[in-house]
């Protein structure tokens, strides 16, 4: 995880929304839906002990990721949905089956109708509620209901029952039930039970709390315990509900949604796509100039832009969270565009107000963060290159840093690798790795000498500091290379392993740099890089090294082919696995040095 993405994580905000992750390309990976949106991006982050095989491979290719706040989770929910039916990204499986939202239905032409989950609503004559959210969560709710209220939860023939006489089930022994199947309770009755769920289900329960609070207030005063347990447990149930009704927008309401916003420099336009009542992406729009416009400009302006690219779609409805100069001109305009009717207003109130203040939100979120990360990755960049340059003592910032460091086992392999930061970031184009030439022996200080002096040596850009990855011993080894090439202008200096502490020539005594100052964080991110990229090039050439020493053994296979080889298969578990066919595939093997390498490796076939 590189420092942009912790950054992005400590910044997420604590509330309910949806996140989607992207890998190196941009491409949409994966799309989910957190109730806290800071504690479920950061689990992917943590460790991956607990993850599936699936979320690590996600993980793997998280390059960067976004977020959209929404009002609540059953928002996050909706938003999750749409947003996997647009991208269809690879790690959603589960929610890539394109069902229809659920939907309450309630047939009240029956005498005694029960409360039904459908996913599609039907011109029969019923009353449907919704959509809501899905899966699990839709079952959840209506237990709420069915706890506050007795209705039926069977599927039998109620009319058959009662001619039968059959006796009431315990649903209605505990009080869930009010038994129309044995006859105790008339349809009047049962549909003003019918009318209670359905205001329940469409939130109208404001009443019912404190309602529920006297009477359990007078079972209590009454000693009687046990109903005053059952109404504190049915005043809990109505607050679990409330919570988690919002349902979604049933209209097939197709708007554009825009609203702007600033900070500091930074001025952007945030967009939500509303397409079938139901919000099928959002895009934010980073805006450029200088000036000082008012942000009813800058929204003038983003219109005319964004809606003159061709094949953009334009809606029948725009809805703006602030008026725009020349709004009614733009609304003429993109009616001409659109060659049909196009309204674009500030909404107010209700749904559409929800939306623009959605985008507002949002839009407001993602410029502070950006505000953020732009600032800590100042004090972490440039910030900290000119305090360490004061530490340093140094006359001017470095741009250019070098990091050198050595690796090897047992004096076999060695390897040096130099990395390079400009201006605080990892330049990863300039990295190089050198394979020591000299009998080092796993002597750091010849190694070391020798890297330095073929690096500066050689044309290309100098560096304005070097840092090695050692102590006094390694520091003394770098001035004396800048002595004898004329570089003594060079600033140089050493890091101590595993220790915050830096020498610098001529000078005794060395620096401690302050625990958790971005100077010390710098410098440790600087020898960390340089040792993670010194290793792994040591055990590719280890790796290399013991597949050579099996082909060496090999009759008819030279330098040549040995290399061949490699480049095709990597290890010689992968070689072994080989079947004659591809080993003679291979560039530069004939069929006979092929054969060799098969009857080497499977000595019992012919």
């Amino acid at each position: 995880m590189n420092s942009i993405l912790e950054d992005k994580i400590a910044l997420l905000p604590e509330k309910p929304g949806v996140y989607k992750m992207l890998d190196d390309t941009g491409t949409v990976i994966y799309v989910g839906k957190a109730k806290i949106l800071k504690n479920r991006v950061r689990q992917y982050f943590q460790s991956s002990k607990n993850h599936s095989p699936k979320v690590r491979a996600m993980v793997s290719h998280i390059a960067d990721f976004e977020t959209i706040e929404v009002h609540s989770e059953t928002e996050a929910l909706s938003l999750e949905s749409n947003l996997i039916k647009e991208f269809m990204p690879k790690y959603n499986i589960l929610l890539k089956d394109d069902k229809h939202f659920p939907y309450f239905r309630i047939d009240l032409k029956q005498d005694f109708p029960r409360i039904e989950i459908v996913r599609r609503v039907k011109p029969d004559g019923a009353t449907y509620l919704g959509p809501y959210i899905v899966g699990p969560s839709v079952q959840e709710e209506l237990r709420l209901v069915y706890d506050l209220v007795p209705l039926r939860h069977c599927k039998k023939n109620i009319a058959h029952m009662q001619a039968r006489g059959e006796r009431p089930c315990l649903l209605h022994h505990v009080g869930k039930c009010c038994a129309p199947c044995s006859g105790r309770i008339t349809r009047a009755e049962y549909h003003a039970y019918l009318n209670e769920a359905i205001r329940l289900l469409n939130g109208k329960s404001g009443d019912l709390i404190p309602y529920l609070t006297q009477k359990m207030q007078e079972a209590s005063d009454a000693l009687d315990f046990e109903r005053a347990a059952l109404l504190r447990d049915k005043i809990k149930a109505v607050s679990a509900l409330r919570e988690k009704q919002v349902a979604i927008n049933a209209s097939e309401l197709a708007a554009d949604v825009f609203a702007v916003d600033s900070l500091n420099d930074a001025r952007m336009v945030f967009a939500l796509f509303v397409r079938g009542g139901k919000v099928i992406g959002t895009h934010a729009f980073p805006l450029e100039g200088d000036g000082d416009d008012a942000p009813s400009e800058w929204l003038h302006a983003f219109l005319l832009q964004y809606y003159g690219q061709d094949g953009i779609e334009i809606p029948p409805l725009v809805l703006l969270a602030e008026s725009c100069t020349d709004m009614p001109e733009i609304e003429a305009w993109l009616c001409e565009r659109r060659r049909k009717k196009v309204s674009v207003n500030v909404p107010q109130r209700g749904v559409k107000h929800q939306l623009t203040d959605m985008a507002k939100q949002n839009c407001k979120a993602l410029l502070e963060k950006n505000d953020r990360i732009r600032t800590r990755e100042w004090e972490r960049g440039e910030g900290a290159l000119a305090e360490l340059s004061g530490i340093l003592g140094l006359d001017e910032i470095p741009s250019r840093i070098e990091c050198f460091d050595n690796s090897h086992l047992m004096g076999t392999n060695t390897v040096a690798s130099m990395v390079v930061f400009r201006d605080g970031k990892p330049d990863k184009t300039a990295y190089r790795h050198f394979r020591i030439r000299s009998d080092a022996g796993g002597d750091d200080l010849i190694a070391m000498q020798e890297v330095l002096t073929r690096r500066l040596s050689g044309d290309g850009e100098l560096p304005d500091l070097i840092v090695l990855d050692g102590g006094k011993t390694q520091l003394a080894v770098g001035v004396s290379v800048l002595t004898e090439l004329n570089l003594s202008h060079i600033p140089i200096c050493a890091l101590a392993e595993s220790d915050e502490i830096i020498y610098l020539p001529e000078q005794d005594d060395p620096i401690l740099l302050p625990r958790n100052s971005a100077p010390l964080h710098l410098i440790e991110r600087l020898r960390d890089e340089a040792h993670r990229f010194a290793i792994s090039y040591h055990r590719n050439l280890r790796s290399k090294s013991a597949l050579y020493s099996i082909l060496d053994s090999i009759e008819g296979v030279g330098e040549k082919r040995k290399r061949a080889l490699f480049d095709a298969f990597l290890t010689a578990d992968a070689i072994k696995a080989a079947s004659l066919e591809d080993l003679a595939a291979v560039k530069g093997m004939t069929t006979a040095s092929a054969q060799s390498v098969f009857r080497y490796f499977h000595p019992d076939k012919k």
